[in-house]
């Protein structure tokens, strides 16, 4: 289907049976990635005296219990209320589905944001490298792929592995040039241990001065070398779960401007 929008003025065609998915499924060990020190996805048949829940097993259906958490098994999008008292849902937040996105490719420097929490692997994406892939091509959704890209990368157990930050000023700026969502290859945009500040969630989300509830962060994505960095209309559905963050398929699609 060719469907056809506007940004700031500018119109773009797309075609949305070329779609470029962008998210990593939730599987088993090996096939999916992991954070935070969490167990392993679990899938197992429901099995009781009465009931068999695999057709393998003699079952008429197969009727499994899932068992999973969003921040740290795959592909997840997350609201502001990962970080407030308030309980915030990420499914009641999420309003919109499609945006104007740009896709680039980072090449984290030494430096971190906390000198109180910092070592000499630390690394970080900084407002300047963000600065110059975009130049003045502001979108409403940014989609950042960290260097290097091997494919091992949407398998990988990120816990204890001192990942990159993004830089809370680069988090600023996002806020103040109006990019709504933000979407990342990493566990998260700020330190593994950071003695639980959230430097850079806070100022994405503006929280607590000027909350932004409409904006979101997805962590644990991964984007094949084939697709290029550049302009793309983003397509990102989220599981209707009530909770801060869900498991979710962000879907590019490539444009070109009429």
């Amino acid at each position: 289907m060719i469907i056809t929008f506007s940004h700031k003025g500018r119109r773009y065609r797309s075609d949305t049976d070329a779609p470029n998915d962008i998210s990593v499924p939730l599987g088993a060990v090996g096939q999916s990635p992991s954070a935070w020190y969490v167990d392993p996805v679990e899938i197992n048949p429901v099995m009781t005296k009465e009931f068999t829940g695999s057709v393998k097993d003699g079952g008429s259906v197969n009727f499994r219990n899932i068992k999973f958490n969003p921040h740290g098994n795959g592909t997840h999008t997350e609201c502001l209320g990962h970080i407030t008292p308030e309980v915030f849902s990420v499914n009641r937040l999420m309003k919109k589905w499609f945006s104007y996105a740009r896709l680039i490719s980072v090449n984290p420097e030494k430096g971190c944001n906390d000198p109180l929490y910092c070592s000499a692997d630390d690394r970080i994406i900084s407002l300047a490298c963000i600065q110059a892939a975009l130049g003045d091509d502001i979108p409403e959704a940014l989609i950042i792929r960290t260097l290097p890209n091997p494919p091992e990368k949407a398998r990988k157990n990120w816990s204890n592995s001192n990942w990159p930050q993004l830089e809370r000023r680069a988090a600023e700026w996002m806020a103040q040039n109006g990019i709504l969502h933000l979407l990342i290859d990493l566990p998260s945009i700020d330190r593994e241990n950071d003695g639980g500040k959230l430097l850079s969630h806070h100022a994405f989300w503006k929280v607590p001065g000027a909350p932004r509830k409409n904006a979101t962060i997805t962590e644990l994505i991964y984007v094949p070398d084939n697709i290029d960095d550049g302009p793309y209309l983003l397509e990102l559905q989220v599981a209707p779960f009530e909770n801060d963050a869900a498991p979710s398929r962000p879907v590019l699609y490539r444009i070109v401007e009429i």
